[in-house]
Formats: structure tokens, sequence, C-alpha cells
């Protein structure tokens, strides 16, 4: 699968009215004050209620990033809607960790992947479809990426 680059996505609220494309546009040039020449292009996914908004320049996108993660969109009838702006390349991701050894405490690997994003380690799941249903070694770790991850991470030396 491709990643998006130099890419926001914008989640509106799914209780909101549809917006025309016009009113998109519209917002993106009065509340994120985005020039013609920065946007390379504008998608707009009717069903999910998100933008994504593709840049020329990245260092653009951390400017327009400055929000907070936040913005409002005033609908044609008068009401506000909060709107969730991100990178669009970044997002949730669970992570499979393969070949640690059971005494690393979950602890461990949360600090060895924060520095990536904010970092959960569900317990582990034990395979009950063999005949000996015990863990497999697998650990899942569901992080908010706030950068990238790269392919292969060394935790406590592993």
């Amino acid at each position: 699968m491709t990643e998006r680059q130099n890419t926001l996505v914008c989640a509106f609220d799914v209780q909101i009215p549809r917006i025309s494309a016009f009113d998109l546009h519209e917002w993106i040039d009065d509340a994120m004050r985005l020039q013609e020449t920065e946007v390379a292009m504008v998608q707009i996914d009717g069903p999910r209620r998100q933008v994504y908004i593709k840049f020329k320049d990245y260092h653009r996108i951390q400017e327009t990033m400055s929000t907070n993660g936040h913005g409002e969109f005033r609908h044609a009838k008068g009401v506000i809607w909060k709107v969730r702006i991100e990178a669009a390349d970044l997002g949730i991701r669970r992570i499979g960790i393969a070949n640690l050894p059971p005494e690393i405490p979950d602890q461990t690997v949360r600090m060895g992947l924060n520095r990536y994003g904010e970092v959960r380690v569900p317990g582990g799941k034990l395979v009950s479809c063999l005949p000996y249903p015990v863990a497999n070694g697998i650990r899942i770790a569901v992080v908010s990426l706030s950068e990238h991850i790269p392919s292969h991470v060394i935790i406590a030396g592993y």
C-alpha cells in the first residue's frame, strides 16, 4: 500500500450535512489561508466526510498543522462544526513486534516506540487453534504516529 505524501486529511463530523465542493474550496481559502499555488490537489471523500489536501511543499504542511489539529467549518445553515486536521500519511498503525523474549515487559516496548508517537501495547494473544494454547511471541503495538517508523527498530538490544 502506498502512503499519501505531503497531504493533510481534514475529517469532518459524520453528522454534518453534505458540503458542496465549492463550500469546501471556500473553507480551504478562508479558514486555512492556503493559496492556490500551495495546493497540488483537493480530494473529497464524501461518505467518510474527509477532504485530502495535497501540498506542493512539505514545509507548508507543518505551518498548517500549527492549529493543533483542530479547525472549524461554518455550514451554510450557520452551524459551526469541528474539523480534525492531521497528516494523512501518519495516523494510527498496528505494528507487529516479533523476536522479543517474553521477559521484556510491555513498558520497555512502549519506551522503545514512543519516539514515533503515542503507544499502546494490548495484552498478548494466545493461539488457541494449536495443541499448546500459549502466546506465540508476537506482540502488537497500536501507535498513533507523530513521525514515520522504520521497518526495523531495536528494543532492549533485540
